[in-house]
């Protein structure tokens, strides 16, 4: 039995004047979550139609669970939720769900059980209110993405595919979804969700790979990515605001190589031969009051930035997804 949940290998998908995934190789490890991360038409999308084979690569091969992805019956293991949104909205809630779970194989029975546990664990179902019986677009834009969001596990899949799941989602409903991807990761299932948003990515992934114009920029346990990088990254947390000598400090590129600056939050990348001590020093003589001085491993988010960098975002905006 393959320890992979999906291997790609080598695979190509073009369009007349466009390649929307070049050469693309990776492995989703058997119980884990796993981000697919770039930005907006890098790619993402097209690859994860190829491995639902909804649409076909041009060359290269996709296994899931060792097995051809195009084999009958394996797309009954994986759950899927669009980017795109979509449901019958003039159909009962409770329908539309007993319909899809039955399209992965559900008896009737064991689907309506399933339905109604899901709608009280997201809160859809209560004593007062049982919104399974209205009809899906009678529900908030927050409501029907949870009812999305039931479709795509109520079948209980082997592997599950999450493509920009935090999308419009409020922060209630976000650490909901983020609690239940946790929780199917406990229990052994495999979890892939693509994103742009790498802040999601680097709590809740084991691994992760990024990409941009359609090609892999790199891939790995997310601590051996970060680890990748280097250790000349310093977390500096201001608790008075940035005094007036610290943007020029920030300048200095003999000290400062790239400064993320999110006004209190700082994430610093020191220059070749600069030392935190002296940073440390410039920013206090600055009249900084320092809340927190830390060497740090660079977020996911500094990574992205400067292995996609803005040429490659702007880029993959306008490509297919």
């Amino acid at each position: 039995m393959s320890n992979a949940a999906v291997e790609i290998q080598h695979a190509w998908k073009r369009y007349t004047g466009h390649v929307a995934v070049r050469d693309l190789s990776l492995t989703v490890p058997r119980g884990s979550v796993y981000g697919l991360l770039g930005p907006n038409g890098a790619g993402k999308t097209t690859t994860i139609r190829m491995l639902l084979n909804i649409i076909a690569p041009d060359e290269g091969t996709i296994r899931i669970f060792g097995e051809p992805h195009s084999k009958p019956g394996i797309t009954n293991r994986i759950g899927y939720l669009p980017e795109e949104r979509g449901l019958y909205r003039k159909m009962q809630v409770r329908r539309v769900l007993r319909f899809l779970a039955q399209l992965k194989g559900m008896a009737k029975a064991d689907a309506d059980r399933g339905v109604d546990q899901w709608l009280e664990r997201l809160g859809l179902r209560t004593s007062d209110k049982d919104w399974g019986a209205a009809k899906v677009d009678e529900l908030s834009r927050g409501m029907q993405q949870k009812v999305q969001f039931i479709s795509t596990l109520i079948h209980d899949p082997d592997l599950v595919i999450l493509d920009e799941p935090f999308s419009g989602l409020d922060p209630i409903n976000a650490q909901a979804l983020k609690d239940i991807v946790i929780e199917l990761r406990q229990r052994g299932k495999s979890v892939i969700f693509s994103t742009h948003l790498m802040d999601n990515a680097e709590r809740l992934c084991d691994s992760v790979c990024i990409i941009a114009r359609g090609e892999k920029v790199l891939d790995g346990a997310v601590a051996e990515v970060k680890a990748r990088q280097g250790d000349r990254h310093v977390a500096v947390v201001l608790s008075n605001g940035t005094p007036v000598g610290v943007p020029e400090i920030l300048r200095d590129r003999a000290l400062v190589a790239r400064c993320d600056d999110s006004n209190r939050m700082l994430e610093i990348e020191l220059a070749p031969r600069a030392s935190a001590q002296d940073l440390l020093a410039r920013l206090i003589a600055a009249g900084a009051a320092i809340e927190r001085f830390e060497l740090v491993r660079p977020s996911l988010h500094r990574i992205f930035l400067d292995r996609v960098g803005a040429t490659g975002v702007e880029e993959g905006m306008s490509g297919h997804g």
